[in-house]
This record gives structure tokens, C-alpha cells and sequence, in this order.
């Protein structure tokens, strides 16, 4: 085996090349001149050198976007700082009560830690691309290539600074914590067992915060959406983001904090998540002489080493983007997005072999639930197994969403009959498209777990996710692109300009498509990681529950009502985006029929009316489906046990991942499928053709963008928070048994 340094110095050094990488790309994307300064209380833009017109008319909508985004996270976070202290306070007193103080203190300092690199995660996220947006904008003046390496680099401030920043902090509060757990004279592998367990309140508080960003920015991004596609293009004809459409600022705000903030908290998660349940796993092995491994630091940092080569496999695969095969002309710009998910898969295939043969011994148990002899290589397949999986799902997801593909021919096609078929169509579609990714993941489970136990699958998560990075700078990517076209409409740039950034949004549509569909499998496997990890806790103190028999009264019960927790919740999040567009359409009607001259465009439309709509209804609104989510484990367990506590998250997770995928492809094929016929196809734009898509894709907005992606958090938070009161429910659930 490699020596501990070696493994904290990988760690600690993939993480600052990381981090670096993200500056690096700050520093190229500012030389793009259109800065934004800081005057009193209020962010504004100033042009510091001789600039023309429309630059200015550029950097003042961007200073409009980003002080809009800047307002509702700013309310958002003031509310989840509230919620981490109390939460972080029901953590301490409960877990200090079941498994001691120290566990109940260290648990509940991982939860606010967890918490507060979650909001930093999504703020510095929403910053790039804000500080991008318009920047691409006027970079696409001057053609493909500039317009492209603007918006890739910004979604790689994102993608590397998230990553890197989660990895670092995570690692220095593992090696914090052992200081404390190495002074103590009890015994080291019980000590160092409570110390991993107490880490797994950093998946706990990143994935709570991730919650209530995606829905909150959901319910904004989509309000908005909805209300200014309705209004502005069914019933007055005017294109999208046109300045005089009341709501196109809150429609541009949106992008930034539903899918960028609330998308980089979301995946943040889900790297906290999975390290956390492998940890909690690893810290059961032992080796071929039964020997506990728990206190062999390069075996147990084995999950943050794979998320550390996974940087810097991701920091060369984005130069190919970039510098080595650019992007020239239109035809270029999708493929040159897949091929980063490729090179990166391929690249990181022989390192993790290199990885699993170096840190891990050669043969080890992991001893819960069952005891399972284990191989270093069966390790490396297992990682392998969740990483190419991960690639066949995104690129199933591609063929049922892009509007290069049949499907979603099929759904624009339907579109000449009326609204009514190509939501048929659009629904259908969606159903049909959870079927060859629930058979890859059944597969990559399968194996997984007959190679290395539930150890096996938590290590698949991290196989998805090793590749984070360049799949997060993807998915910012694609609404920075999106703003960028709005801003071009806005300030009037022109039709060349406006065909440039649609080209780049076109292209970041259909990769975002594809990284929903990575977010969907890594969190079917970081809950079924997670779900593990809970039941190995739980079996120490009861026996009984070391195998879930769900033809037990208790655990069927518990699985029927986790089977349809994902339709109330999606219930809750999709009339939640109704209530709030209900108030956008009619905000917007009323100003364009009240404000004289708005249609003509001689007068300005009320935008800050809008913004403030969307913002006072999300935060209203992520409160009752966030309340659901993280009370129901916690009644469950505490009132009927750990048995029916097991069946619910069963259920919770097989319904949760049909529907998460199915929501994210029927709005994204309804999306595109928009997209295709404002292209020329079907009638083209203005066409009744046209109007029944835009009627799709407003139904799919909040499936899409909202619900579905929510719906992996609500899998994965349900999960992680069993296991972190596992040890409460252990000894106090199941007060009616």
C-alpha cells in the first residue's frame, strides 16, 4: 500500500490545482472588458474606458440580473441560516442523547459546515455566471469561439471551484476531527468508527441546504418562465426575451439561481453524500487477518482520492475544449460538450485502477451488513461500473431530448395537431425513457454489490461522480449561454448575434439534459449507499433488522408510503410554480395593458414588480415541501421504527428515480422540441405549430426544472438523514412498537 502522506498530499494538492484552475479561468474571462463596480449598497456597471453604446446598454442588464439574483439569495440564505442553527441544535441534543455528547457535538459541527459550503457552493456559482453572461454576450459579436470559450470557462469557475472547495473542506475537517479523536484513550477503531459517522452530518447539511435552493430557485426560474413565455409569446407575439415582455429580467435572474446556485448546491450533495456513506462503510472493513482497517488513514481517504484524480483528469480534459479541438463554427459546439463527458470517462478508467491497486489492500471484509471478502480489483469495477453507467445515461437522456434525435422529431410533429398530442406525446416519452437507464443502474447494482457488498455501491456513486467537475462546468454552461442570448435581445444586438448565442444555449440545453440524467443515477446509487450505511448502523444495536423483509407488516406499509412521497412531493412543487405563475401572467397582462406605449416600445415596463413576484413566492413556497421531506424520516423513525423507517426509504428511492427521469426528459423533449420549430421546422415561429410547443414546454418547465431535479435531493436527503439519527432511532424509535 502507498503511505498516508502520499495520500493527503494527492488530496490536498488536487484540490489546490483545482482551485487555481478556477482562478485561472476567472482571470481569462476577465479580459473580456465590461466590469461591474461596487457603488454604495448597490452593485452597478461603469464603463472605464471608451466603450460604445451597446456595451453599456450590456453591462447595465447584466448589473440588472445580478442585482436581482444577488436579492433573492441573499433573502434565501438569511432563511437557511435560521434553519442550520436550529436543525444543527435538534442534530446535537438528539445524537448527544442516543451516542454521547462528543458524537452529538462533532456531528452537528460536520451539519453547519455542510450547510455553509452548500450556500458558499451555490453563491460562488451564481457570481460566475453573472459575471459571464454578458461577457459571451459580446464576445459573440465576434464569432463562435470567443462567444463559447467565455461561457465554458465561467461553468469551469463553477464546476472546479465547487468541487475542489467541497474536497478540501471536507478533508480538513476529517483530519480536525482525528486530532480531537486521537487524544482521547478510548479505544482508536471505536473512537475513529464515531469519528465517520459524525462526518456524515456534512452530507446531511449539504444536501438540507440543496433542498431548499432547488425548490426555492425552481419555484423563481419557472414562475418567471412560465409567466413571460405565456404572456409574451402566445398572446402577444413578441419574441423571447424582448425588453418589452414585463418579466424577462426575473425569466434571466432565474437561470442563475434555480439552475446554476440551486444546481451547484444540488451536486455538492451528492459528492458530500457519497464520500460520507462510503466513509461510514469503509470504517467496517477489516483485513485478511481481521484487523480493523478503520485506522489505515490511505484506505479509509480511498472515496476522496477518487474525487481528487477526477480534478485533475477533468483540468486536462478541459484544455480539449478550449485550446486543442475549439469550437469554429455552430456544428462544432455539441460535440465538442459530449466529448468532454468521454475523454474524461476514458482517461479516468486506468487511473482508478491505479488508485484502487495503490491505496487499497489486496484482498479486505467489509464487514456489514454480511461479511464479504473483497479484492482491490473488484473495487476498481465497481468504480468503473458506476462511471460508464453514468456516461450511457447521459447519452440515452441525449437521444430522448436533443432535437437532433427522432424523439423529440416526434413530439414537434405532434404539435401540428394542437397542444393536447404533444403533451401525450411529450408524457410518453418520458415513460419510455426511464427504461434502458433503470436497467444500466439495476446492472451496475447488481455487480457492485455481489463484487464488494454495499461498500461496492457507494464506491459506483463515486464513480459517476468522478468526473464532476467537467459535468458541472457543462450544466453552468448552459444557462450562462441562455442569459447571454437574452441580454443579445435586449440590448438589440442583432439577428447574428442573437443566432450565435441561440446555437450555444441549443447546445447547453441538450448537455444540461444530460447531466440531470448524471445528478438522476448518482443519486439513485448514493441513496441505495446511503440506505446501506443505515442499515450496517442500525444491525449493531438490532439484529433484526440487518435483512428488510418487506412482506413484514411494518416495512410494506413503510413502502407503500415511500412509493408516494415523490407524487406528493412533485404535487406540492409543481402547484407551488402554478401559484406563482398565476401571479406573473397576471402582473404581466396587467402592465401591458395599463402602461401606455409598452407594446410600441416607447415605454419601459415595471421589471423590479416582476423580480419581486418570483422572490416573495419562492421563498413562501420551498418552506412546506422542505418540511415534508426532512419530517418524515425523522416521524417515521421515531414513532414506528427502524423497520418501517427501512421500507419507506425502499420505496422513496425505486418511485423517485422512474419519476425524477421521466419529469427531466418530458420537459426537456418539449423544450427542445420548441426549440426545433422555432428553427424553421413545422410551420416555424408564430405558427400554431409553434404555440402548442411553447404550451408543452411550459408544462414541462416545472418538471423539468423543478420537480424532477428536486426529486433526487428529496432521495438522498430522506436517506442521509436515517443514517445520521440512526443511532436516536436505534434507541428511542418505534415509541408504538
Amino acid at each position: 500500500m502507498a503511505d498516508a502522506e502520499i495520500a493527503t498530499l494527492l488530496i490536498l494538492c488536487s484540490g489546490a490545482a483545482g482551485l487555481l484552475f478556477a482562478l485561472y479561468n476567472v482571470l481569462q474571462v476577465s479580459r473580456v472588458k465590461m466590469p461591474l463596480t461596487r457603488q454604495g449598497s448597490q452593485e452597478h456597471s461603469e464603463i472605464l474606458a471608451a466603450e460604445d453604446a451597446t456595451t453599456l446598454k450590456v453591462a447595465e442588464i447584466t448589473a440588472s440580473i445580478a442585482r436581482g439574483a444577488n436579492s433573492f439569495l441573499f433573502s434565501e440564505y438569511r432563511i437557511l441560516a435560521i434553519f442550520i442553527v436550529g436543525f444543527g441544535l435538534v442534530v446535537f441534543f438528539a445524537l448527544g442523547t442516543a451516542n454521547g455528547w462528543v458524537n452529538g457535538t462533532f456531528s452537528a459541527l460536520s451539519f453547519v459546515l455542510g450547510g455553509c459550503t452548500s450556500i458558499a457552493s451555490g453563491y460562488m456559482g451564481m457570481k460566475a455566471a453573472v459575471y459571464a453572461n454578458g461577457r459571451t454576450c459580446l464576445e459573440a459579436r465576434k464569432g463562435y469561439s470567443s462567444a463559447f470559450n467565455t461561457a465554458f470557462r465561467a461553468g469551469a469557475v463553477m464546476g472546479f471551484g465547487l468541487v475542489s472547495f467541497g474536497l478540501i473542506i471536507l478533508f480538513v475537517a476529517i483530519a480536525l476531527f482525528k486530532t480531537y479523536y486521537d487524544s482521547l484513550d478510548d479505544d482508536k477503531e471505536e473512537a475513529y468508527r464515531d469519528l465517520y459517522e459524525a462526518v456524515a452530518g456534512y452530507g446531511l447539511g449539504g444536501s438540507s441546504i440543496a433542498l431548499f435552493g432547488r425548490v426555492g430557485g425552481g419555484i423563481y426560474t419557472k414562475a418567471a418562465d412560465v409567466g413571460a413565455d405565456l404572456v409574451g409569446k402566445v398572446e402577444q407575439d413578441i419574441p423571447e426575451d424582448d425588453p418589452r415582455n414585463p418579466a424577462v429580467i426575473a425569466d434571466n435572474v432565474g437561470d442563475n439561481v434555480g439552475d446554476v446556485a440551486g444546481m451547484g448546491a444540488d451536486l455538492f450533495g451528492s459528492f458530500a453524500e457519497s464520500t460520507c456513506a462510503a466513509l461510514v462503510i469503509a470504517s467496517t472493513a477489516t483485513n485478511a487477518h481481521g484487523v480493523s482497517l478503520v485506522t489505515s488513514w490511505e484506505f479509509m481517504m480511498f472515496p476522496l482520492l477518487i474525487t481528487a484524480m477526477g480534478i485533475l483528469v477533468c483540468i486536462l480534459t478541459s484544455f480539449v475544449a478550449t485550446n486543442v479541438l475549439p469550437v469554429h463554427k455552430e456544428a462544432d459546439i455539441e460535440p465538442t460538450l459530449k466529448r468532454q463527458l468521454i475523454i474524461s470517462t476514458v482517461l479516468m478508467t486506468p487511473l482508478l485502477y491505479g488508485l484502487a491497486t495503490a491505496f487499497l489492500p489486496s484482498d479486505f471484509f467489509i464487514s456489514e451488513p454480511d461479511r464479504k471478502s473483497v479484492r482491490a480489483v473488484n473495487v476498481f469495477i465497481c468504480v468503473v461500473c458506476g462511471l460508464w453507467s453514468g456516461l450511457i445515461i447521459g447519452y440515452v437522456t441525449d437521444y430522448f431530448t436533443s432535437h437532433a434525435h427522432g424523439p423529440v422529431h416526434d413530439v414537434a410533429t405532434s404539435c401540428n395537431t394542437g397542444a393536447a398530442t404533444n403533451i401525450i406525446y411529450g408524457l410518453a416519452l418520458g415513460y419510455k425513457s426511464t427504461i434502458i437507464p433503470a436497467v444500466c443502474l439495476a446492472v451496475t447494482i447488481y455487480w457492485s454489490y455481489k463484487l464488494a457488498a454495499i461498500f461496492g455501491v457507494a464506491i459506483a456513486a463515486l464513480g459517476i461522480l468522478s468526473t464532476l467537475a467537467i459535468g458541472l462546468t457543462i450544466d453552468a454552461y448552459g444557462p450562462i449561454s441562455d442569459n447571454a442570448g437574452g441580454i443579445a435581445e435586449m440590448a438589440g444586438l442583432g439577428p447574428e448575434v442573437r443566432e450565435r448565442t441561440d446555437a450555444l444555449d441549443a447546445a447547453g440545453n441538450t448537455t444540461a439534459a444530460v447531466g440531470k440524467g448524471f445528478a438522476i443515477g448518482s443519486a439513485a446509487l448514493v441513496s441505495l449507499a446511503l440506505f446501506g450505511a443505515f442499515i450496517a448502523r442500525v444491525s449493531q444495536e438490532d439484529d433484526s433488522i440487518s435483512v428488510v423483509n418487506i412482506l413484514k407488516p411494518y416495512e410494506f406499509a413503510g413502502l407503500l408510503v415511500g412509493s408516494m412521497l415523490p407524487y406528493a412531493f412533485s404535487a406540492m412543487t409543481m402547484k407551488s410554480v402554478g401559484l406563482a405563475a398565476l401571479a406573473m401572467v397576471q402582473e404581466v397582462r396587467r402592465q401591458f395593458r395599463e402602461i401606455p406605449g409598452l407594446m410600441e416600445g416607447t415605454a419601459d415596463p415595471d421589471y423590479e414588480t416582476c423580480v419581486s413576484i418570483s422572490t416573495k413566492a419562492s421563498l413562501k413556497e420551498m418552506i412546506l415541501p422542505g418540511v415534508m421531506v426532512m419530517g418524515t424520516p425523522l416521524l417515521v423513525g421515531f414513532i414506528f421504527g427502524v423497520h418501517a423507517l427501512a421500507g419507506l426509504l425502499i420505496g422513496n428511492l425505486v418511485s423517485g428515480v422512474q419519476m425524477a427521469i421521466s419529469s427531466a426528459n418530458s420537459g426537456g423533449a418539449w423544450d427542445n422540441a420548441k426549440k426545433f420549430i422555432e428553427q424553421g421546422n413545422q410551420g416555424g415561429k408564430g405558427s400554431a405549430s409553434h404555440k402548442a410547443a411553447v404550451v408543452g414546454d411550459t408544462v414541462g418547465d416545472p418538471l423539468k426544472d423543478t420537480s424532477g431535479p428536486s426529486l433526487n435531493i428529496l432521495m438522498k436527503l430522506m436517506a442521509i438523514i436515517s443514517l445520521v439519527f440512526s443511532p436516536f432511532f436505534a434507541k428511542y424509535g418505534g415509541i408504538l412498537n
